[in-house]
């Protein structure tokens, strides 16, 4: 238990914490926007693309041995990220993390399963949820402390003792467990997915930078196109697939798939997002940015242990409809709060929108899982699961890519526009607008004058916040498809 339990932390911290420390990252390394969705979308990316990979080696060669290279990986890779001099190296520390990732987040409960008996098998999960949801709660508020003390770099350090304590755990009192006859690794399967993410991911967030008709990026987004029916026939051809295209015609399965792709890609843009614009727009610390979260974890924990009965009462469908509904119009009113007077303000401004998201989702997640696993042959639940866990993480690489993208377009435009309701040179107006690819952090350059200064940075601030306003309405659109999805494409199922 302890092993898994603080394994599994790491992979958490690093998750909820990101978020909140991303404006000191960004300050301190000298990031651009587009710099910070790479630091995302780099350990997204690995995660993605190799986490079955990371299941099925692990029922290959040994659940205990795989689990523990991916601490070891994930550690070093940690380590690395908090001394890195540069967001050029932290992007690439990321990717390593990434790996050590997937090879580390499916084995959690793999061997909870393989090493405890039926009867307590419960009791162990049930623990294992327990204290790591209580890990996921404190995640950002550790990190938004800080942050705000100029340690944000200890969010990684942090993972190295509880590394270090998991492989010492793991090495001398868990026993080693592997599935007889595990079929062969997709190494070709998986190769091909991270070429595929890897060229959409660089094309899109390289496009505000260098135009969307350079031929680099162009390159990019046609071959990571072209790879995605490649992906698909070799699925369909290798002996043993990462993802069994086979699954996919029962419209249950097909359905909470995309579902969970169109509903974690809306919610990793808002809760981004919503984070940059409550520290750098409203002037949150990050600490108290951190507190803000709270609400959705305690609602998460309050509801989602509900939510397992009434699913097995009434079935997964109406759950799935209704949730994805409330959490779309809670991203709504979440941007629609305009600048408000800071955290004074919270308990009128975000807090009740964030109740209706935070409840939606609650409704969601359990419904989610339990149909993802109803849907298929016991035999299967393994891989259906391995497959909806990479789906969400793929999910959130591509809205960070995309909408990241978007995002810098959309903020230079808002800014262009009352720019031209300024007296500006074209030197003037080329600088200011340099700044946009900072997103939040732009600051007004120095252009002789403190009053016309102090103007462009409003500009700055209204303009963010009318981004964050477009970002939250597509968020929203896509928590609606969601619902649409479920209505038409899962079926019910209840005991």
């Amino acid at each position: 238990m302890l092993a898994t339990i603080l394994a599994s932390s790491m992979a958490f911290i690093d998750g909820t914490a990101l978020n909140v420390i991303l404006p000191s990252l960004q300050r301190d390394l000298d990031a651009t926007g587009a710099d910070l969705f790479w630091v995302l979308n780099s350990y997204l990316l690995m995660l993605a693309a190799l986490i079955i990979v990371g299941g099925s080696l692990g029922d290959k060669l040994g659940r205990v041995k795989v689990f523990k290279w991916g601490i070891i990986i994930f550690t070093i890779g940690s380590a690395l990220c908090g001394i890195a001099p540069t967001v050029n190296y932290l992007i690439a520390f990321r990717t390593l993390q990434g790996i050590g990732g997937a090879l580390m987040i499916p084995g959690s409960l793999a061997i909870i399963s393989a090493v405890f008996s039926k009867e307590e098998k419960g009791k162990a999960i049930g623990t294992w949820s327990s204290v790591t949801t209580i890990v996921t709660i404190c995640g950002p508020v550790l990190g938004g402390a800080l942050a705000d003390i100029g340690l944000w770099r200890y969010i990684f350090y942090i993972n190295v003792p509880l590394g270090a304590i998991s492989i010492a755990a793991l090495h001398f009192k868990v026993p080693e467990s592997k599935e007889e006859g595990a079929s062969k690794v997709d190494w070709l399967g998986a190769f091909i997915l991270v070429g595929c993410l890897s060229f959409l991911t660089f094309g899109f967030l390289e496009m505000p930078e260098w135009g969307y008709d350079h031929w680099i990026v162009v390159t990019c987004l046609i071959i990571g196109t072209v790879l995605i029916p490649v992906f698909i026939l070799v699925e369909s051809k290798v002996q043993d697939p990462m993802v069994p295209l086979g699954l996919f015609r029962n419209s249950t399965f097909s359905g909470v798939n995309i579902l969970s792709f169109t509903l974690y890609a809306g919610l990793g843009a808002i809760m981004l997002f919503l984070s940059l614009n409550i520290i750098q727009i409203q002037g949150y610390s990050q600490l108290q940015a951190g507190l803000t979260f709270l609400p959705f974890s305690f609602l998460m924990i309050i509801l989602g242990r509900k939510m397992g009965g009434y699913t097995d009462k009434y079935g997964a469908r109406r759950f799935l409809i209704i949730g994805p509904i409330l959490t779309g119009t809670g991203m709504i009113l979440l941007s629609m709060v305009g600048i408000t007077a800071g955290p004074s303000d919270y308990w009128t401004t975000y807090f009740p929108p964030f109740l209706l998201f935070a409840g939606g989702m609650a409704i969601t997640v359990v419904p989610l899982t339990t149909a993802v696993m109803n849907c298929v042959d016991e035999s299967k639940a393994g891989i259906a699961s391995g497959i909806n866990n990479s789906v969400t993480r793929i999910s959130g690489t591509f809205v960070n890519a995309i909408l990241g993208a978007v995002a810098i377009y959309w903020f230079a435009d808002f800014v262009l526009e009352q720019l031209d309701m300024l007296t500006l040179t074209k030197d003037m107006k080329e600088k200011i607008l340099s700044e946009t690819l900072n997103l939040g952090e732009a600051k007004a350059p120095d252009l002789g004058d403190p009053d016309l200064e102090q103007k462009v940075s409003n500009i700055f601030r209204t303009s963010f916040v009318e981004t964050y306003k477009h970002i939250g309405f597509w968020s929203a659109g896509l928590a609606y498809i969601s619902a649409i999805i479920a209505f038409f494409m899962v079926k019910e199922k209840r005991k």
